[in-house]
């Protein structure tokens, strides 16, 4: 079962409240997205370390309901 891109702005909002999270579609089938997180909660941590964060707010989803997910991740300017 896919993932709407809403359930997975969701899960991130919940592990990094002040995040800005911006969801795309790729393929059109709920399976392949796009996501560009930006939050104060990176600061500091490795590019590795946040999408680290980003896939634990997914809990478990990613490589089940969520396919493919190419991520992109910054701090605030």
């Amino acid at each position: 079962m896919a993932m709407a891109a809403n359930e997975i702005e969701d899960m991130i909002k919940v592990a990094l409240p002040d995040a800005r999270v911006e969801i795309r579609d790729l393929a059109g089938d709920g399976d392949h997205y796009s996501a560009t997180v930006v939050s104060e909660a990176f600061r500091g941590k490795s590019r590795v370390q946040q999408h680290q964060m980003v896939y634990n707010a997914l809990q478990g989803n990613m490589g089940g309901a969520l396919h493919a997910l190419a991520l992109q991740t910054s701090v605030p300017e």
